[in-house]
């Protein structure tokens, strides 16, 4: 099966700015620096690759300062409320990371340095519990694992001492889950602080594994520029994710409104701040949850309308989507959308007969619609072509270990 040749110039390698490793051209002067300067912190917002813009205009919004677009997230700096709004408004952010500390290093010994200069009981009670979760690239550091005992052994070595006790470790849901990441010689230790990653609302069943993720759903929808106000159509709609975060978007309903994030378990957090963050969430939830349009979606699978069904109903959306069981070739939208969005199945494991005949009857489908765009994600450009339609638009994409391309395609009667 064809896959996508990295014509756009991003070489699809592994990237550790997802961990919120500094970039390589960062000024030797920004290497070695503690996390917080005054009220101002410094942050790294990750996200998929593709989504940095998106991401870089959320921090501008939130009210962070001197932004950065890096491969794969945003570093930027801002006070604590820029890093409980990102946590709570993201739509397209993995992970939000507050950096503790950072410096050059020669080798894995030096991580112990690093995790000593922190002064530790200014962030975690001895009863409490951590985690150390790291990401290593270059010759310096080779072994992740070595190097999260590096920094654990560090943190524990200097609470025993000051205070003769230790926390315990939690990998499952640690109070203070931390990130290092190692890129070359520069080792960043910082704090996440949702302590989970940010594309996980809530309302998806927790068994539930999806071929699109929540924050690159919401990402697409942006990128599309779907106006909010018109109808959408997904035809192919699986077990509903583009739909229910277009409800959201359009609804103004923040992604975290019911999300359990680990900085309230923090001995520095604000409880006060995020208490009048969520309520100013709910009151333009209530206000915008009448505003959102005609949303319809439609799959073969009743497995997967059943699962779509539930997952809108705990999202709170259940009566803004009009679902329907039954081949693309049968269905007919009850309103004619604007616009349509899909995510049709490209995967290696389904049979390549099933395949090409569905990216067929999903042209036929578009044709049949008249006038409007329609918006498709594809990691096979083979399949693609079984649309019989000419691209306006592509853009280059990262859904999970897939090239893919965002691609437009102008509708006409």
């Amino acid at each position: 099966m064809a896959r996508w040749a990295p014509s756009c110039g991003w070489p699809w390698r592994r990237c550790t700015a997802a961990w919120g490793a500094p970039s390589m051209h960062e000024p030797a002067s920004q290497a070695d620096r503690g996390g917080q300067v005054g009220k101002l912190r410094w942050y790294f917002a990750s996200c998929a690759l593709g989504l940095e813009a998106l991401l870089a205009g959320e921090v501008e919004a939130a009210g962070g300062q001197r932004i950065r677009q890096d491969r794969g997230g945003i570093t930027f700096q801002g006070e604590r409320e820029v890093g409980y709004r990102l946590v709570l408004w993201s739509r397209v952010a993995s992970r939000v990371l507050e950096e503790l500390g950072r410096m050059r290093i020669r080798g894995p010994d030096d991580l112990y340095t690093l995790a000593s200069r922190i002064h530790w009981r200014r962030w975690i009670h001895t009863d409490q519990t951590f985690a150390v979760f790291a990401s290593v690239s270059g010759r310096r550091v080779r072994h992740s694992m070595y190097a999260a005992l590096k920094v654990k052994d560090a943190l524990v070595d200097q609470l025993r001492r000051e205070q003769g006790e230790r926390p315990s470790v939690d990998r499952e849901d640690p109070d203070l889950p931390l990130k290092l990441a190692v890129l070359d010689d520069v080792a960043t230790l910082s704090r996440d602080l949702a302590g989970g990653s940010l594309h996980r609302r809530g309302w998806r069943p927790v068994s539930v594994e999806a071929p699109l993720n929540e924050a690159l759903a919401a990402g697409l929808l942006q990128l599309a520029a779907w106006d909010r106000a018109t109808p959408l159509c997904d035809p192919m709609c699986g077990s509903g994710t583009l739909l229910i975060e277009a409800a959201h978007l359009a609804g103004d309903r923040a992604p975290g409104l019911h999300r359990d994030v680990a900085l309230l378990r923090w001995i520095d957090a604000d409880r006060a701040l995020w208490s009048e963050l969520l309520q100013e969430a709910e009151a333009r939830w209530a206000v915008g949850r009448g505003m959102i349009p005609p949303l319809m979606g439609n799959d073969r699978d009743p497995v997967a309308i059943a699962i779509a069904r539930d997952s809108a109903e705990r999202a709170g959306v259940a009566d803004a989507i009009t679902l329907h069981t039954g081949p693309i070739a049968d269905y007919q939208p009850p309103i004619p959308p604007a616009m349509v969005v899909v995510n049709p199945p490209y995967g290696v494991r389904l049979d390549p007969e099933d395949l090409e005949q569905g990216w067929t009857e999903l042209g036929r489908f578009l044709k049949g619609l008249g006038q409007g765009t329609a918006w498709i994600l594809s990691s096979d450009p083979e399949l693609s072509r079984r649309l019989w339609l000419r691209t306006s638009q592509r853009i280059p994409i990262r859904n999970g270990g897939l090239d893919c391309r965002w691609m437009r395609y102008t509708l006409r009667p």
